[in-house]
């Protein structure tokens, strides 16, 4: 890792701008690296990958890894993938799910330190607050519709509906996203860690 990733990793991992508001407190998880090839931008930590510090240690992460078709030890190789969520910090719960990521955390890290990770030839979007941000041409419309877009966004982005179990639901509405996105989203990974 690069000695500036490495200091605001440092800085980042040490983030009280929030505490206030987080019902179980900072434990900012994200994994990054200035070589990475692949960046996975989710929203926020779970209350398993919380307790664990580990991104994507779930559910979800299993689906996800199949989804890329690539091992557990490539996915947390940093080298290979970074994953930096909108939010580091679990969020806390709300009425339907989790709460959405607190508004402090992008401005203050996500930009320092997409910067110093150059090698970015992929950016996996998930859900509608890293949609916004990495994506802003679709911004307001549907998830759904916006992942109907795949091929626009490729071959450097590719947004994706959130890998969790309960997303099965729309899984099962949308049969063409398994038959038509996950080969090219496979493929786009295996060019890309080559």
């Amino acid at each position: 890792m690069s000695d500036a990733l490495g200091k605001i990793s440092e800085e980042a991992r040490a983030c009280q701008i929030c505490a206030g508001e987080l019902a179980l407190g900072p434990r900012p998880v994200f994994q990054v690296h200035a070589n990475a090839r692949i960046l996975i931008a989710g929203q926020a930590p779970g209350t398993k990958v919380h307790a664990s510090g580990i991104p994507f240690d779930d559910a979800s992460g299993a689906r996800l890894r199949d989804w890329m078709g690539i091992t557990r030890d490539i996915f947390y190789n940093p080298e290979h993938v970074a994953i930096l969520p909108m939010g580091f910090c679990y969020p806390g719960r709300g009425r339907s799910g989790d709460l959405p990521p607190r508004p402090e955390c992008a401005p203050k890290w996500r930009q320092r330190m997409l910067d110093l990770m150059p090698k970015i030839g992929l950016t996996l979007v998930i859900g509608a607050y890293a949609k916004d941000w990495h994506l802003p041409a679709l911004k307001g419309l549907s998830l759904t519709d916006g992942v109907k877009q795949f091929k626009d966004q490729l071959p450097n982005a590719l947004l994706l509906p959130h890998p969790s179990p309960r997303n099965n639901i729309w899984l099962k509405k949308n049969d063409w996203f398994e038959a038509a996105v996950l080969p090219v989203l496979k493929a786009r990974v295996q060019e890309i860690l080559k």
